[in-house]
């Protein structure tokens, strides 16, 4: 199976940048998908960006024009930048993604990350 561990969580200032990163365990063979979402206290787990495996990508409303989800597949690492960062952007913040680390139809994975925190605030 593949895990994902994530970092680059922490404390900004609002209108700051943080750039997440998730980064797998073991080579990936293919990815299907890769989302990023984030749950503040008190509320449901929200959806915050999309990475299919052709490369298109979508993202909430809330996010849109600041954050960007990308892949870098020679280091089976999988990003969300965030920047502009607002104090309605604290949460916890995961990374989930879908492929195979191998070519049998068997060594399929959906996995997430253990969540890194991002704290907005003056």
């Amino acid at each position: 199976q593949v895990q994902l561990v994530e970092s680059g969580g922490g404390l900004v200032q609002p209108g700051g940048s943080l750039r997440l990163s998730c980064a797998a365990s073991r080579s990936i063979f293919s990815i299907n998908a890769v989302n990023w979402y984030r749950q503040a206290p008190g509320k449901e787990r929200e959806l915050v960006a999309t990475l299919s495996s052709g490369g298109s990508t979508n993202y909430a409303d809330s996010v849109k024009g600041r954050f960007t989800i990308s892949r870098d597949n020679a280091k089976n690492t999988v990003t969300l930048q965030m920047n502009s960062l607002k104090p309605e952007d604290t949460a916890v913040y995961y990374c989930n993604v879908q492929g195979k680390y191998g070519s049998l139809w068997y060594q399929r994975f959906d996995s997430w990350g253990q969540g890194t925190q991002v704290t907005v605030s003056s």
